[in-house]
């Protein structure tokens, strides 16, 4: 009785279907290309720099919201976390995870989108890579709130992707804020009524704002979360320290900076733990 009972209960095993495989080696192919394109674009193998590109207009010292220099490392990290992705959704166990089909797809499209942007800053046309990455961070955000809404399959899959789109989101986010800078100014209107100073309170100030808005919105997701809180504390502790001791120095801008990133780095550490007492 027992063995048939357990017979009855065993769930059958979904079997992959055309579609899961196709997207797999598609996303798998397709994020080996854009990473690729991508190192190339940002000055790896011997193309140009992206602070060298459309006339030094993202370079560390060409406003007061342009993170320094050593910020932008951490693509080294989101670019690993990515690959590692790519691997890990293409492994044949993983093809009929819910989570992977509701999301590989727009990972995918975020990577591309990444490449396309390198490409378009590279030409110099700054305006349009505001409407691409703009483009890009609301892709992420999309993944965000698929994430949100289904809890991880296992840890690792926490870490390789809620950790990874964190980092992703969290960093196109303050990258989007320094990009929108970055085309006011370098079309003449950047300082406006308010003065540069202003502005970049301003800007870092609705980084913070943005932060806690992630927080909220992914507490019952920690490693999400905090993943964005990170990156964001990472670019917005850079901005601060640009201003205090680089090139191009504004000792209000690093203050309220500084400040910005201790709030996108304390904001997810709230608001995870008071959903979970919850």
């Amino acid at each position: 009785m027992s063995t048939v009972r357990g017979t009855m209960s065993a769930q059958p095993v979904e079997a992959p279907t055309t579609a899961d495989r196709v997207r797999q080696v598609t996303v798998l192919v397709g994020a080996a290309v854009a990473i690729v394109g991508a190192a190339y674009g940002s000055g790896a193998f011997g193309g140009q720099a992206i602070q060298d590109a459309a006339g030094g207009a993202l370079a560390a010292d060409a406003t007061v919201v342009a993170p320094d220099g050593p910020a932008f490392s951490i693509w080294s990290l989101i670019y690993l976390g990515l690959a590692v992705f790519a691997v890990y959704q293409v492994l044949p166990r993983q093809a009929t995870d819910p989570r992977l089909r509701a999301v590989s797809w727009w990972v995918l499209a975020s990577m591309l989108l990444n490449a396309a942007w390198i490409g378009v800053v590279q030409t110099g046309v700054l305006p349009l890579s505001v409407l691409v990455i703009g483009v890009l961070v609301a892709v992420l955000a999309v993944i965000l709130v698929r994430l949100v809404r289904t809890p991880p399959t296992t840890a690792l899959q926490a870490v390789v992707l809620d950790g990874t789109v964190g980092l992703y989101l969290g960093w196109a986010s303050v990258a989007t804020l320094a990009n929108v800078a970055a085309t006011l100014a370098d079309a003449g209107v950047g300082e406006l009524a308010l003065g540069a100073t202003a502005w970049g309170v301003v800007v870092v100030a609705a980084g913070a704002v943005l932060a806690i808005a992630y927080a909220v919105f992914a507490a019952r997701r920690p490693v999400v979360a905090i993943g964005i809180g990170l990156a964001m504390a990472w670019g917005l502790g850079w901005i601060a320290a640009g201003r205090a001791a680089g090139p191009l120095v504004d000792g209000t801008v690093a203050v309220a900076a500084g400040v910005a990133a201790a709030v996108a780095l304390l904001a997810p550490v709230v608001t995870t733990l008071r959903a979970r007492r919850g």
